[in-house]
């Protein structure tokens, strides 16, 4: 509902970490995301403070993250932001920035990149369907406006 969804710039900063749960499978990595900005002084681009964030990726999205994603290349993530506090006893408190994946994929504006589609499950004969015919014929003559003796509607409007 009321979620904070975050989209970052950065670079992978861990190797992706790749674990089969009994809810499927779930990767993980931190991405640094540097703030760059223009020094009048030096007249030059200096880079600002890094923040990294932990990127949690579930199911086929975890599956594909852990086979594309190396350390130090950029990457996009969007998701879902979660600030996590925790205090343990004796020690002294931390924050965690996470982000719950919903796309991870190479920022092309840095390099390039192949992809490749996961091919799907067989499915199930009985629920294939074939493929219609979208090619046109090459007879380009307008049709005829009477089918069987009943004449066809120029035009079809739907409200």
């Amino acid at each position: 509902m009321n979620e904070t969804m975050v989209c970052v710039v950065g670079n992978v900063a861990t190797r992706p970490v790749y674990r089969e749960t009994a809810s499927g499978p779930a990767a993980r990595f931190r991405v640094a995301v540097t703030s760059r900005y223009w020094d009048r002084e030096k007249s030059a681009w200096a880079d600002g403070h890094t923040n990294f964030f932990t990127v949690w990726a579930n199911r086929q999205l975890a599956t594909n993250t852990a086979a594309s994603l190396s350390v130090g290349e950029p990457v996009i993530v969007q998701g879902r932001l979660k600030v996590r506090t925790e205090t343990r006893e004796g020690q002294q408190g931390w924050m965690s920035a996470d982000i719950d994946a919903v796309a991870i994929g190479h920022d092309l504006a840095r390099g390039t990149t192949a992809f490749r589609r996961v091919p799907r499950p067989e499915q199930n004969a009985a629920t294939d369907r074939p493929e219609p015919n979208w090619e046109t014929s090459a007879d380009t003559s307008p049709p005829d406006r009477e089918v069987e003796g009943q004449p066809m509607p120029a035009a079809v409007v739907m409200t």
